[in-house]
């Protein structure tokens, strides 16, 4: 499958099963256009038509281009048949049972209140708690027992508001810290947090443990201050960005998110984009909001089309700022088109009821975060495992190969088949799909191959 598409005055073709991506000229763009189905003769018939005003283009050179298609097609970099379908239904039996991240949260409860929350203000439609340290342990304990011979092993704290219960979470990374050597493995743990409770004693303790640290700002104060909002409905930004600052400032500007909603009354996200990265923050992600069609904050048809073109904006200011020596990076633009995720990862996608599992404080156990509360997904508990095996394998089945609308996209070895949570709540079913995330990611993977692109073009000149 072959993906044709023009994007900041660059031509560009993608060979979707071999992954090749090829920069070229207005004439060779249109005779792989016309490959397919066409004989030389007629290819070389349509494209002198075409470029009759053109000298430069005669037919001996449209026969080299010709050739030039050909060998590409005989190298496997061109029009690549797709040898991945068969194995799609295996890549997760291999790994068995074997799980390698949670998320734990730790607060079914938040100190704001926004209204776009897919947490429901983080009681996930349930009742707000704390998940005590005798659960956290027995998480850590499930996943260490259950991980196999894997070394690495992953802990987001999540919520809710992970900070309000922020001495269950020293503790618990306290004792994975004193058992894990002995145990062989390695603990690389997540915070994600509004940031209203950051003090110097969280700054110091997740700088000292955290491997990353997710922080939530949707952008301009008018826009950040419209959603996420505390219980007397006072915007946050004020109090948070001073926070955000000096934590980003300790860390030495690695190691960090910040991670932004965008809704219906912010499509134009890139001056928020922009404006964070004024602020000093150069690890930036914003992330359209997944709510109900009728919520107000819901994207509309209309707003897609302008969050594309957005995305494009973005894709040429951060190569500008690149050239001038100021970069930030944008999170669904971190494409490596060189030594990038492996087959299986691309096939299998994130690993949701399998490898990955969401905790709640009382301890069951949910695909991912955007399932708990699900009655119906819970696949059982930390100390008993997993009970509901058939859940499990459903979503064991479920890849870039499961959905049929996925057969004829060109992207779907870089969605692996898209969320699962997304395509759940919006047709009922885990292997069914979310049109307008898919629509936004095909821009995205659009955006950021044209960026690699130019760059590489780039240095060819110089």
């Amino acid at each position: 499958m072959v993906h044709q598409y023009q994007l900041n005055g660059y031509n560009i073709v993608l060979d979707t099963c071999s992954g090749s991506v090829h920069v070229v000229d207005d004439v060779a763009y249109d005779v792989i256009a016309l490959f397919p189905g066409h004989s030389p003769e007629q290819i070389v018939a349509a494209l002198l038509e075409k470029y009759a005003a053109r000298p430069d283009v005669n037919e001996a050179e449209l026969l080299a281009c010709i050739e030039d298609v050909e060998a590409l097609i005989q190298a496997g970099k061109l029009y690549t048949p797709d040898t991945f379908a068969e194995m799609a239904g295996t890549f997760k039996e291999r790994s068995g049972d074997v799980v390698k991240a949670l998320c734990l949260h730790v607060a079914h409860t938040c100190n704001l209140n926004c209204s776009y929350c897919f947490a429901s203000q983080g009681k996930y439609h349930g009742d707000r708690a704390l998940m005590p340290f005798e659960v956290g342990k027995q998480a850590l304990d499930f996943l260490m027992e259950h991980s196999g011979s894997r070394t690495n092993l992953e802990v987001d704290f999540f919520g809710g508001e992970p900070l309000m219960n922020w001495d269950v979470v020293k503790q618990l990374v306290e004792y994975a810290r004193s058992v894990e050597k002995e145990r062989g493995k390695n603990f690389r743990f997540t915070l994600t947090t509004n940031g209203m409770l950051i003090d110097e004693d969280v700054i110091d303790f997740a700088n000292r443990e955290m491997s990353n640290v997710v922080l939530s700002l949707d952008g301009r104060k008018e826009i950040h201050d419209r959603l996420r909002v505390d219980y007397a409905g006072r915007g946050s930004y004020e109090q948070i960005v001073p926070k955000f600052r000096k934590l980003v400032e300790a860390r030495g500007g690695k190691d960090y998110y910040m991670r932004g909603t965008f809704t219906h009354a912010n499509p134009d996200f890139t001056e928020d984009v922009f404006h964070m990265a004024d602020l000093g923050f150069t690890e930036l992600s914003m992330e359209p909001v997944v709510c109900g069609p009728d919520d107000p904050a819901a994207l509309t048809p209309s707003d897609l089309d302008v969050v594309k073109e957005q995305y494009e904006i973005l894709a040429k200011e951060m190569l500008r700022r690149k050239k001038e020596g100021r970069p930030i990076t944008f999170y669904h633009y971190m494409l490596d088109l060189r030594e990038g995720p492996c087959i299986y990862k691309r096939i299998s996608g994130c690993g949701s009821g399998t490898e990955y599992m969401a905790v709640t404080p009382w301890g069951d156990l949910y695909p991912c975060h955007q399932f708990v509360g699900e009655e119906q997904y819970k696949l059982g508990d930390v100390w008993n495992g997993v009970s509901n095996t058939a859940l499990r394998e459903e979503f064991r089945s479920c890849n870039a190969y499961a959905r049929p609308e996925c057969a004829d996209c060109w992207a779907k070895l870089y969605c692996s088949g898209g969320c699962a949570a997304n395509a759940y709540h919006a047709s009922g079913s885990i292997r069914g799909i979310y049109e307008p995330g898919c629509e936004l990611f095909r821009k995205r993977i659009e955006c950021a191959i044209m960026m690699q692109a130019a760059e590489l073009c780039g240095e060819e000149e110089n």
